[in-house]
């Protein structure tokens, strides 16, 4: 990949990496496709040069994901609000080991250098092969081929004493009650000090909505929580602390929110960032 990668930095393009995925694992070239469109436009809320570098390479077709302007918008409301959710909590811890849960082709640890002391991008083995062809992590960036549902992921972690941030984003919509659980469950037993920010979507959109990037895939959403008090019950080990709405990444790129986002059912209905801290 090495001769590949500094050829594909020129201007012309001279080859391209097919990608053959689907299901769950297909959202993230749609969420990568996403960032790099928002960082062309001329005003952009975001900044992600690693993707637009990265849609470059891939030998796909992005011709849905041009179009499905709800999954677009989302990606970059959760990209908004993430990223300033997670630069916040750095800053204020030190030393933090971060374990990004279903990262797929998640840029973030790039965007946060130097703010952290390990960063564990931990995806399915599919997922992570493709991640490897594009992004070639070292220290203190590392890649973990196994489910967030074994608990094996935790033994290729370096964490001993270090206070741990968990981040779960775009992948909870697409798993079942018992997953969550499971999930939360290898992380409570596995780590002392703990604090996790997780996507959850409002059981409405998981009935009502569907992807249209995605369609033909077999990823289709699967759970809903409805408030932070309804994933407490679900997960009692955890207390809550925090619950920010995407509305809040919206009015950056549609001012039109800061009215409407006041409206009760839209608050409801958009995906939030619950913050998770593990009971001592």
């Amino acid at each position: 990949m090495g001769e590949r990668s500094k050829k594909s930095s020129g201007r012309r393009q001279t080859m391209k990496e097919k990608v053959n995925v689907t299901g769950v694992p297909e959202t993230m070239v749609q969420t990568l496709y996403a960032r790099a469109k928002e960082t062309r436009k001329k005003n952009a809320k975001i900044n992600d040069e690693i993707a637009v570098e990265l849609v470059k390479k891939l030998d796909y077709d992005f011709s849905k994901a041009d179009k499905d302007n709800a999954m677009t918008y989302g990606v970059i409301a959760r990209t908004i609000v993430l990223d300033r959710m997670v630069r916040k909590y750095l800053e204020k811890h030190e030393n933090t080991v971060v374990v990004n849960i279903a990262c797929g082709l998640d840029t973030r640890c790039y965007r946060m250098k130097g703010k952290y002391l390990r960063w564990y991008n931990v995806d399915l083995p599919e997922t992570m092969k493709i991640r490897s062809q594009f992004l070639t992590e070292t220290d203190p960036v590392y890649q973990i081929a196994k489910s967030a549902m074994d608990d094996s992921y935790i033994d290729d972690i370096d964490y001993h004493g270090k206070n741990i941030l968990v981040i779960i984003e775009g992948l909870t919509m697409y798993l079942y009650e018992k997953d969550i659980r499971k999930m939360f469950s290898i992380i409570d037993k596995s780590f002392q000090k703990v604090t996790v920010m997780v996507e959850t979507m409002s059981p409405f959109v998981v009935k009502h909505m569907k992807e249209k990037s995605i369609e033909g895939s077999n990823a289709k959403f699967t759970w809903g929580v409805k408030n932070r008090k309804e994933l407490q019950r679900i997960i009692p080990a955890f207390s809550v602390r925090q619950e920010v709405s995407l509305v809040e990444g919206m009015k950056e790129l549609m001012p039109v929110y800061y009215v409407i986002g006041k409206i009760p059912a839209v608050r409801n209905i958009s995906n939030k960032i619950i913050v998770l801290e593990k009971h001592s």
